[in-house]
């Protein structure tokens, strides 16, 4: 371990449906970061759960003719198990309801009132709110007088006395955030969105909403009196990655500042607005990094129940299990903008990169080492195979580490560069031809040799996107502990001489080919 912490957060998922494309997205690509980053030696902690107050779910529970509390618990449930399947490891998973968050929230409030008074006030307000966001909307996120990201629900006209956060005054504040901090909001479409938006002017924020019971009560009273108040549900949701670290409980600077926020595009603006200037308010640290990734879409729709899309997470994730499912997603959709799903691009990035690719590799090298070294692997000096690995090594750290941002789609671009290299290896070197002649006895034992480092490598690299099969390719090769526990820094002087490996069951199964009529 290098003593460096590295505290990361997902967005927390609003408990108001299943998890979907666009959830489980965000939490494998998350969850590659955070395993990338203890491969790197680092402390990691790395926090998820679920957003579960405000008028939506309100709603959807009273629909159901069930309280909140039993809803929430009911949805909280079937997103931890979507997350284990996946694999996810998480250290931590809040949710708004626990009491701890509850009284973090309030005590966050209060400091803010405390730090900066003149920051919260109350007035009268009126505007489109779309429930689906939990947002009043601006006009240019009107279309059609429907939200352009919730297009099948009807906005509601409000209108009622509230408290607000003088977001305004934040302006200039975040400005020169963006500027002198470049590395604070990304990738870089992000920043620009986000410097336009601050650029075109702030608007205070409506932070409470009256009669709202399903929701933190506002801690502070009103000087007029009135309706009790309910904390907005982003005023509640935002300071969860801060309450994760106990505060305002002595220690909480232990992990505060978060050094990653992994959050969506279209959630940008509260994370890289709205949440700094909160901190700035109350006189605490903001983060390091806000990451915002884009969004799938299906036949040219977005993943999303209001979009109408017809297709089943747990159904894809079945198709060839949860570790190809992980791979898939990351390799197809670039972690740093929008990409596409299809089924049928599924299979076959499946049967060429997995089957035929890594999985046939490790197939074809352990026979070969069985074969022809008894199951050891030989002793064998390094190749130009080693070298060029070595170079795709840096480009897959550098894709991972934060220096060039979180491309995780680069990553394993690099990692394919290595199967697909190691296979054309075996084929110019023809190592059952080597066999043939005790004479290439030396020679052979440097091809055999250098397609055992190469699949150690290969494994070690997957650790973080197929824990589940890099592990399985780890123990069939005969490699120590876990390929997980190996650092990216030990690659370069990565020894597979004198390994027993053991061929197992196939990685990846071929699909079976429809059954004709």
């Amino acid at each position: 371990m290098t003593g460096k912490t590295f505290y990361l957060t997902t967005a927390i998922d609003y408990a108001n449906g299943d998890p979907h494309f666009g959830h489980a997205l965000e939490k494998i690509g998350a969850d590659v970061i955070a395993r990338s980053h203890r491969q790197m030696g680092e402390q990691v902690h790395f926090c998820i759960g679920m957003d579960e107050h405000g008028q939506k779910v309100a709603q959807t529970a009273a629909a159901l003719g069930i309280e909140p509390q039993a809803f929430v618990d009911q949805v909280a449930v079937t997103f931890r198990a979507m997350w284990d399947r996946l694999g996810i490891s998480y250290d931590q998973f809040i949710r708004t309801t626990d009491a701890a968050h509850k009284s973090g929230v309030r005590a966050f409030i209060k400091r803010i009132a405390e730090a900066s008074p003149e920051d919260f006030y109350e007035k009268e307000y009126e505007g489109w709110y779309c429930v689906g966001c939990e947002l009043f909307k601006r006009d240019d996120e009107i279309v059609d007088t429907k939200c352009v990201l919730h297009p099948t629900r009807d906005l509601q006209w409000t209108k009622e006395r509230n408290w607000f956060f003088r977001l305004s005054k934040y302006q200039g504040f975040l400005s020169r955030l963006i500027e002198e901090r470049p590395d604070f909001i990304q990738p870089e479409t992000r920043r620009n969105e986000i410097k336009a938006l601050i650029a075109s002017g702030l608007e205070d924020l409506s932070i409470t909403r009256a009669r709202l019971a399903w929701a933190v009560p506002f801690p502070i009273p009103s000087p007029a009196g009135g309706d009790p108040q309910g904390t907005w549900v982003w005023f509640d949701a935002l300071p969860n990655y801060l309450t994760a670290t106990g505060y305002p409980a002595k220690g909480f600077k232990d992990r505060w500042p978060a050094q990653l926020h992994i959050v969506g595009k279209d959630i940008t603006r509260l994370h890289a607005v709205v949440w700094p200037a909160m901190l700035q308010s109350a006189e605490l640290a903001l983060p390091d990094r806000v990451w915002a990734h884009g969004f799938i879409s299906f036949g040219g729709e977005r993943f999303s129940k209001s979009a109408g899309v017809k297709i089943e997470l747990t159904d894809e994730i079945g198709r060839f299990g949860a570790d190809a499912f992980r791979y898939f997603l990351l390799r197809e959709v670039p972690f740093d903008g929008d990409g596409s799903y299809s089924v049928e691009r599924f299979e076959a990035v499946y049967t060429s990169e997995l089957a035929n690719g890594l999985g046939n590799l490790a197939s074809r090298v352990i026979a070969m080492i069985e074969k022809y070294r008894d199951g050891v692997v030989p002793d064998g000096s390094p190749t130009a195979l080693d070298r060029d690995d070595g170079i795709d090594l840096t480009t897959f750290v550098g894709a991972l580490d934060g220096s060039r941002g979180y491309l995780c789609h680069e990553a394993l671009d690099a990692v394919a560069r290595m199967t697909s290299r190691a296979n054309l290896f075996i084929q110019q070197s023809q190592p059952w031809t080597l066999a043939k002649d005790p004479a290439n006895a030396v020679a052979l034992d440097v091809v055999l040799a250098t397609l055992a480092r190469s699949l150690a490598r290969q494994a070690v690299a997957l650790a973080a996107f197929m824990p589940g099969k890099a592990e399985s390719l780890w123990g069939q090769l005969g490699g120590p502990a876990s390929a997980a526990s190996v650092s990216y820094s030990a690659l370069a002087s990565l020894s597979t001489t004198g390994w027993h490996v053991q061929k197992g069951e196939g990685l990846f199964p071929r699909p079976e080919s429809p059954k004709a009529e």
